[in-house]
């Protein structure tokens, strides 16, 4: 039996309408995108829940086989790498299981953006251009999309509807900036509405990055300015 995640939650406001599932990077946590929400400087009014899980924990061989918190685990950054697919597919149902308990909290999946940075946003994108319903949105950052090779096959075409906002560092030394732009072009080559944008900065988030992720959020949630 899949537990459900345990997860962080910051409101905006009483009564939201609108939620973001933002999947933290490898070896972090839930605590580690929390102090985003304030800076996003969202209209006054604009009512959001976020809500930032905990990856389970689990041996990773890339560092060693240290148990941390991760999605799934990676045997190697380059492309030509065996991927942890079976892993990728559990935290992927243990996500869509957080859709669906914002459903049933009154959220419309069409009000819901799924997002995401290195490894968590490998998991957004995988999970959420698999969707049989339209999203508010994905927002992949500084990732990569894993088993891109089944893309096509499991892609639903209901997704196209659902705009993507894929952002990297020129400078990451972790993922480089090059995986980054295939998984936009992969996302891009389905017919999807996907943007891409570049910084010119590390493995991070950086501040310019910040702000167009909230004119982003403010555009597919509809509020008058972000």
């Amino acid at each position: 039996m899949i537990e459900q995640l345990e997860t962080i939650e910051v409101q905006t406001g009483a009564e939201p309408r609108h939620s973001v599932i933002w999947l933290h990077g490898l070896g972090a946590d839930g605590h580690d995108f929390e102090p985003i929400v304030g800076q996003l400087g969202l209209p006054r009014g604009a009512a959001v829940r976020f809500v930032f899980p905990h990856a389970p924990v689990r041996p990773v061989t890339i560092n060693g086989g240290i148990p941390m918190r991760a999605w799934f685990d990676i045997l190697g950054i380059d492309r030509s790498a065996v991927q942890d697919e079976a892993g990728i597919r559990d935290s992927a149902e243990r996500v869509r299981r957080l859709i669906d308990r914002e459903c049933d909290r009154g959220i419309e999946e069409r009000n819901i953006v799924l997002a995401g940075f290195s490894q968590g946003g490998a998991i957004a994108l995988h999970l959420g251009l698999r969707r049989a319903a339209p999203l508010a949105g994905i927002m992949a950052l500084s990732c990569y999309l894993p088993l891109t090779h089944r893309l096509a096959a499991e892609h639903d075409p209901a997704m196209n509807t659902t705009p993507v906002f894929v952002a990297h560092g020129s400078g990451d030394p972790v993922i480089p900036i090059g995986m980054g732009r295939a998984a936009y072009e992969a996302v891009a080559g389905l017919g999807i509405l996907a943007e891409w944008h570049e910084y010119p900065m590390p493995h991070a988030v950086c501040p310019e990055e910040i702000r167009d992720i909230a004119g982003w959020l403010g555009r597919v949630f509809g509020f008058a300015s972000a």
